[in-house]
């Protein structure tokens, strides 16, 4: 839980070729149907991650290990979930790729493409593998070559569809470089290799590492003009835009009621939304005292714990304690928007250039300060978007702090137990004071926290490790699921999370619950398509979740993509809802998010798109 935010920091990960293969059903095979029932594999390796990514024979050795043991689970195992075939084929494309085995390499793409559900990953998949491949046949100049085949397969592509991943393509490639992804395993997988030893997912990611190393750099500046040709020739060509008109704006000269929302997050400035915050009417500003006698102390406007869950009258995270120069990474935070936006703007020059001086040790403090300016500023961006034409609503703070090392702190079962009492405190805090509906865009997953032990070489045997994670998860998901259980009275907005996974299957909380007032929003583009970052499995609606734009702490406004903004999103029609009709219970305003969302079928897909001014209309008539 405490690891795992919804940040809205874009990954420093390359995802060069990614995608899913067929495990077709048979009476012998043993069914999976969540990701823990998977065996777990360990690999035994003679030196750190980061060197051993550097060593090309060693690459390949343990790229052998891995493939026979996926190939023995897709045998011996029904994996009944296609994210999860997903990963496990993206990781033997990338052997294949290695191993120059073109037949292979082919059936892996055209596998990647059946099963891919998304429309715009389905069309892009494979499409540098393919140019690769071209590139290893070519007679003349293999650079030439694949820019060329690369380019001529993009420009076949219908733009409107695929634009965004286009997009973010070419700015993960702009940044690429051995010092960033060296650095980042020096960060994050040599921590874990002490005892010679590493686990699947961090085996994976070396092995990814040194083919991209390898294979992929040397091609570098061709891939980025290839999507860079591509994107110019279609700059003026942008998505329809369906949120505009679905927008409802109340006005202070309607018959309204204050309705009490709560944002539980990262932290919150409250000072940018002074019409519109909640006021403790028990509590004296700025004296020091827990002047209710409820555990907190001026607690004026909400409530924050830290890390280690301890109360803090601290609503906003103390970002200038924490990282030197959080103006710097502010800029950062920009420069990556704008090149995931395709904006040519001198935060992104600037960005591109510090990152092509970055030094491999050098990388771990840049990750530790961009994740932690980006959680510093997660909840106030939500905040904004949840509040945003409704001068009823009122802002209750509750800042929960995630931890923004590489590698996390170590996960114990003590921490645990403080973790899942501090969450029930929060709830209880939220039903005493009559909070309407709670926001909330963050959530774990048992994986993260199995991965964390084995960062810090905790946890024994990699069973017995997965054993003592199952307990640590399983500590906050009761204690969670409980609290929110017990609060029948308020609605929680939940984001479904940004892994493009099944959060059932890959068991992540919360938003795998499953409770009368419980909502979870996925996103989709400015079109109304689904984003290929969106999780999936428990969606209740989508709404927007791309290029959103909000506050900073400070009053800058900026424009974010995630699952996070898609929720607020939600929480702001709850709450509009409430101010128009306050006798509305729960159940009633969950209908009407619900039924008055659009129904969407792609492909075999069903999803219901936000659209408030319907179900406002709707509530309206009803209520009538």
């Amino acid at each position: 839980m405490r690891s795992i935010v919804r940040r809205v920091a874009p990954a420093l990960l390359v995802a060069v070729v990614v995608g899913a293969g067929a495990a077709h059903a048979h009476a012998e095979k043993i069914a999976i149907t969540k990701l823990s029932d998977l065996p777990p594999h360990a690999y035994t390796i003679s030196m750190k991650p980061s060197e051993l990514a550097q060593d090309a024979a060693a690459v390949d050795a343990l790229a052998a290990e891995i493939e026979a043991n996926l190939r023995a689970d897709l045998e011996k195992y029904d994996i009944q979930d296609r994210s999860a075939l997903r990963r496990i084929h993206g990781t033997l494309l990338t052997i294949a790729m290695l191993q120059g085995d073109e037949a292979e390499v082919r059936n892996l793409v055209e596998t990647v493409r059946e099963l891919q559900e998304k429309p715009a990953q389905k069309l892009t998949s494979g499409l540098l593998a393919e140019a690769m491949l071209a590139a290893k046949a070519a007679k003349g100049d293999e650079h030439e070559t694949l820019r060329a085949t690369l380019q001529q397969s993009l420009e076949a592509l219908p733009y409107q569809e695929v634009q965004d991943v286009l997009k973010q393509n070419k700015a993960s490639f702009e940044i690429l470089s051995p010092s960033l992804m060296l650095g980042g395993l020096q960060a994050q997988a040599d921590p874990a290799a002490k005892d010679g030893t590493i686990g699947e997912d961090i085996a994976a990611g070396v092995v990814q590492v040194g083919y991209v190393l390898r294979e992929v750099l040397p091609f570098k500046d061709d891939v980025v003009s290839a999507y860079t040709a591509v994107l110019d020739a279609n700059r003026e060509e942008r998505k329809p835009d369906i949120w505009g008109a679905r927008e409802v704006t109340l006005t202070a000269d309607q018959k309204t009621t204050p309705v009490l929302l709560a944002v539980w997050d990262s932290g919150v400035d409250v000072a940018l939304y002074p019409e519109q915050l909640w006021v403790n009417p028990k509590e004296t500003p700025g004296n020091g005292k827990d002047d209710d006698k409820n555990g907190f102390v001026d607690d004026v406007n909400g409530i924050a714990w830290t890390l280690h869950s301890d109360p803090t009258p601290d609503l906003l995270f103390p970002i200038a304690k924490e990282i030197e120069s959080p103006d710097t990474f502010k800029g950062y935070m920009k420069g990556l928007t704008d090149l995931q936006e395709n904006i040519d703007s001198p935060a992104a020059s600037d960005l591109k250039q510090d990152l092509a001086g970055l030094k491999q040790n050098e990388v771990k403090p840049f990750l530790e300060g961009l994740t932690a300016y980006s959680q510093y500023a997660h909840g106030t961006h939500v905040a904004g978007i949840a509040l945003k034409g409704n001068p009823a609503a009122r802002l209750m703070a509750c800042r929960i702090t995630f931890d923004y090392h590489a590698p996390p702190e170590k996960p114990t079962v003590e921490q645990a137990k403080k973790d899942g009492a501090s969450m029930a405190k929060t709830v209880q805090y939220f039903t005493k004071h009559k909070v309407r509906v709670v926001n909330m865009s963050w959530g774990g997953d048992l994986r993260s926290i199995e991965v964390a032990l084995e960062q810090n070489q905790a946890g024994g045997t990699p069973e017995e490790r997965r054993a003592l994670a199952r307990k640590i998860y399983d500590i906050g998901y009761n204690a969670l699921f409980k609290a929110l259980e017990g609060a029948p009275q308020t609605l929680f907005v939940i984001a479904a999370g940004n892994s493009d996974n099944d959060v059932k299957f890959d068991e992540v909380m919360p938003s795998s619950f499953k409770l009368p007032n419980v909502i979870v929003a996925g996103a989709v583009d400015q079109a109304g398509e689904r984003t290929g970052f969106t999780s999936f499995g428990n969606v209740d609606v989508y709404s927007n979740g791309f290029e959103v734009e909000s506050y900073l702490p400070g009053g800058e406004k900026i424009r974010l993509n995630g699952t996070s903004m898609a929720a607020p999103n939600v929480t702001n029609l709850a709450a509009k809802l409430w101010a128009l009709h306050p006798e509305l219970s729960v159940a009633q305003v969950k209908q009407y998010i619900v039924d008055g969302a659009d129904e969407k079928v792609t492909g075999e897909t069903t999803m219901r798109l936000l659209n408030p001014k319907a179900s406002i209309g709707l509530a309206a008539e009803r209520v009538q």
